[in-house]
């Protein structure tokens, strides 16, 4: 290990804020057994419980019907497309009755920039919702309101209030890619910038909701752009502390028109722990199972990571994308007790729950 990289980690180690120069230089030169060690010292710091988190939920995509045409996306389908959909009240209610019996506290809520939709419909599908079951609404990522607010002449201030009124709780960090807008540009052009990402998750917080942070990497940015993306996170949660969670996750690029080889394990582990080094005002870090294994995502408890992401009991994006990873909780619970931590579930505050599992396991 050279000295500067001794003194780099050695200082993070301790809770000292490291710049985007010394981030970009750590990424670029410590090896991955370096920066694993800084991170899971600084994991153990924060959440010396020895406890790994996870939430029990399901990702509903209420349309794939998309007008972005993102070139990552294998999911989307224009509105007259073999395949296209907008769901229907009795199959969201079915989707949430089944997640509901297996011990779901949340369901995840996203879909495409659809047209034709009017504003009414997002706002019964939540009252729908609200009105019927007792579970944590996290729905629309920031492009989405974004295109809301473009698309109904409205502005975001007033969009997140109506859908805050008509149940929606908190904010999925979808839609982030990289917050640089030179990637931005080449990966989604058709998506909103990186300021007007920031603005959506700011005036969220300022209104009490609590939202999660992502980053879709290993495409078309280079590792200054890694930095970046993490560093304009850092400086916003300085500002609101609303962010509950950052997940970094690697790019699929089967069935998409964005070429690319896809990232390695170790580059993923860096990602990660660079990650958790640099966002010292981020609570916790998700590790991603469901892009990159079980394996991987055990291992990943090691380079930072504290949380397990979700049971998911429903994926369509990322399997569009030809990546199918499936978990059970059972697995996910001896994952995480083989890495010699106990399993716990949480809710998207990260409050912890008690619950019977084998009363949910006799459902099956």
């Amino acid at each position: 290990m050279s000295t500067q990289i001794d003194t780099l980690l050695s200082q993070a180690i301790k809770g000292q804020r490291i710049n985007e120069d010394d981030a970009l230089y750590l990424l670029e030169n410590a090896s991955l057994h370096e920066l694993a060690f800084a991170a899971h010292q600084i994991r153990l710091r924060l959440h010396p419980e020895n406890m790994v988190t996870y939430v029990a939920d399901r990702n509903i995509n209420y349309s794939n019907i998309c007008s972005c045409a993102c070139k990552f996306c294998a999911f989307y389908k224009a509105e007259n497309e073999t395949g296209a959909y907008v769901i229907k009240n009795e199959e969201l209610a079915q989707k949430i009755e089944e997640t509901i019996a297996l011990g779901g506290t949340q369901i995840l809520m996203q879909g495409g920039h659809h047209p034709n939709l009017p504003f009414s419909f997002y706002e019964d599908m939540l009252t729908f919702i609200k009105n019927n079951w007792d579970i944590h609404i996290h729905a629309f990522s920031p492009p989405e309101i974004i295109y809301f607010t473009e698309l109904y002449n409205r502005p975001l201030e007033d969009i997140l209030k109506s859908l805050q009124k008509a149940g929606l709780q908190s904010i999925p960090g979808g839609g982030a890619e990289i917050l640089v807008d030179s990637v931005r540009t080449q990966v989604s052009p058709n998506k909103c910038s990186r300021d007007k990402w920031l603005s959506v998750m700011e005036k969220a917080h300022e209104l009490g909701m609590k939202t999660t942070a992502t980053m879709m990497f290993g495409h078309v940015e280079e590792k200054k752009d890694i930095i970046e993306h993490l560093s304009v996170l850092r400086i916003l949660q300085d500002k609101t502390k609303g962010f509950t969670a950052f997940i970094p996750w690697t790019f699929q690029p089967d069935n998409t028109a964005l070429k690319s080889t896809k990232a390695t394990s170790v580059e993923y582990l860096k990602v990660l722990a660079i990650s958790r080094i640099m966002l010292d005002n981020f609570d916790n870090i998700q590790v991603s199972w469901v892009t990159m294994g079980a394996d991987i995502a055990q291992l990943a408890l090691f380079h930072g990571g504290n949380d397990f992401g979700s049971l998911m009991i429903e994926e369509n994006v990322v399997k569009a994308a030809g990546v199918s990873y499936s978990l059970s909780r059972e697995h996910i619970h001896a994952l995480i007790a083989d890495a010699g931590f106990s399993p716990q579930q949480r809710t998207m505050d990260y409050s912890l729950i008690t619950m019977d599992y084998t009363l949910i396991a006799n459902k099956k």
